[in-house]
């Protein structure tokens, strides 16, 4: 029910799945399922659990079940934090898993969608970065995801199980009706949130970690993904296992746009776009932050038959049109 998972219960609804959620809200917002509704007509159900816990794992599988396959993101994600507490990502990113394998086996469910991260490749020699592309992760995070593939390929060669691993890059944006996006808390560890907060005046300037990279302009470059075409893909992963008559298979596919686009670049654009200023300070390097790194995605293309359908400038603008939602309804709140 937070960021990502919002928008591809959303996706998943809109093609016709009834979905099930278990997460804890510790970063999204309670009246997340309501948001939902607003925008698909049907309120999800969302267990309000931790998934590390089996127990209630187990309850929520044996009462809302069967299920046709689980999507699973349930994670820590943020790559500076892992470095100052690699043992919470651990402990969450991996346990999470192992849960969901274990229910998974024990409740027969044989189609699993994972989403992983492109950290699994560190700072690659060549790009763009291909799925053989070998893996070098820098941060905890990135380990965990690393790690979790490994498990899940191991499940895999001994069990009825069917999975697809997600190298997702950057999301950004936010659903076009502004009702759903990224709520993180606290202050962001992400760029777009932490530049949309700063626009709105919640924050005296945007953070830039290092502007003394070898790149067109001193920053790092990443390859942004709308989170509505990275939700999308999720349903089209889902549906391409249960297509897939052999079991006991595991994939790695990449999704993002292709692009490569600069600290410097997105927030050129963020300001053009929403005719808004945003104020920034140069900051030092970030301790496990990559230099550049964008997705060759022939793979989803030509295997999965996807396609990024929005561009930089609609990532851009969703964003601030989220944060402008934000920023009106904690008007209407203070009144």
């Amino acid at each position: 029910m937070g960021y990502l998972g919002s928008h591809t219960i959303v996706a998943l609804q809109e093609a016709g799945y009834t979905v099930v959620s278990a997460d804890n809200l510790s970063n999204s917002q309670p009246d997340v399922a309501d948001r939902i509704a607003r925008i698909t007509g049907i309120k999800p159900r969302n267990y309000v659990i931790d998934v590390c816990d089996r127990a209630a794992l187990e309850q929520l599988f044996h009462e809302e079940g069967p299920f046709a396959g689980v999507i699973h993101m349930a994670a820590y994600k943020s790559v500076a934090e892992s470095v100052e507490n690699p043992l919470k990502y651990y402990h969450n990113n991996l346990l999470s898993l192992l849960q969901v394998l274990h229910c998974c086996e024990k409740f027969n469910v044989h189609q699993l969608v994972f989403s992983s991260t492109c950290t699994v490749y560190g700072q690659p020699v060549s790009l763009p970065v291909t799925e053989e592309t070998p893996l070098n992760p820098l941060s905890p995070y990135g380990k965990t995801k690393a790690i979790g593939e490994q498990i899940i390929h191991d499940f895999t060669r001994n069990y009825n199980l069917k999975a697809i691993a997600l190298r997702f890059f950057n999301p950004v944006g936010a659903h076009e009706s502004a009702l759903i996006g990224e709520f993180p808390r606290g202050v962001p560890s992400n760029l777009l949130p932490f530049m949309a907060q700063t626009a709105a005046g919640i924050h005296p300037h945007l953070r830039i970690w290092g502007d003394d990279y070898p790149t067109n302009d001193g920053t790092c470059i990443r390859d942004f993904i709308h989170v509505c075409d990275l939700a999308t893909f999720h349903v089209v992963a889902l549906e391409h296992l249960m297509d897939l008559n052999q079991p006991r298979t595991m994939e790695i596919v990449n999704v993002g746009t292709g692009v490569g686009i600069s600290v410097m670049e997105m927030l050129e654009a963020f300001q053009i776009e929403n005719d808004v200023k945003v104020p920034y300070q140069i900051y030092s390097r970030r301790s496990g932050d990559i230099m550049t790194m964008y997705a060759d995605n022939q793979k989803a293309k030509r295997h999965f038959g996807w396609s990024p359908k929005f561009a930089l400038t609609d990532m851009v603008k969703s964003a601030w049109q989220w944060q402008e939602s934000l920023s009106r309804e904690l008007v209407r709140q203070a009144k």
